[in-house]
């Protein structure tokens, strides 16, 4: 009887070693950060020229980040994307140059170590209809303090990778 009583000790806490080990918390990617173009890698174009800053917030249930640009020849204002952390879509409007629909999902990759953001945008550019797709892989450096983001998007004019590194402020 004690020996039974021992073993569905045991396993009880077993059962709640590997239940806190699975539940976790995703990693937080809130705050400010700045892009590091030495750094980074697949800069092309005008963007190799910008400097970058995105402010992340981010709670259990949305994951917001506003892009802003500097320097370069031509203004750029700034970008900001809202997603949903249960993997379900949203939708917003595009303004500017390419004026359109972008419907945006999230999803978590790597027991929450990873953020997969995916965003479809259907636009018009001079009465043409265009869509640019975009895949975001967003994971946390050095102890939280870095963030690396390596992005695959598709346009009319091809399909480009790369790697985005940026610094905590």
């Amino acid at each position: 009887m004690k020996r039974s009583l021992l073993l569905v000790g045991l396993c009880s806490v077993l059962m709640v070693g590997f239940w806190s080990v699975s539940a976790a918390a995703p990693a937080n990617f809130a705050g400010t950060w700045a892009l590091d173009k030495a750094k980074s890698e697949g800069l092309q174009g005008p963007m190799a020229s910008i400097d970058q800053t995105r402010v992340v917030t981010q709670d259990a249930k949305t994951f917001t980040v506003e892009a802003s640009f500097s320097g370069g020849e031509q203004p750029r204002p700034p970008q900001k994307r809202s997603f949903n952390l249960d993997g379900s879509e949203t939708t917003m409007d595009v303004t500017g140059r390419m004026p359109g629909k972008a419907t945006l999902s999230a999803k978590w990759q790597g027991d929450g170590k990873i953020l997969e953001l995916n965003s479809v945008t259907k636009a018009n550019v001079q009465g043409n209809d265009i869509t640019i797709t975009s895949m975001e892989h967003w994971e946390l450096t050095d102890g939280g303090k870095g963030l690396k983001v390596h992005r695959a998007s598709e346009n009319p004019r091809g399909k480009q990778e790369s790697t985005l590194v940026f610094t905590k402020k």
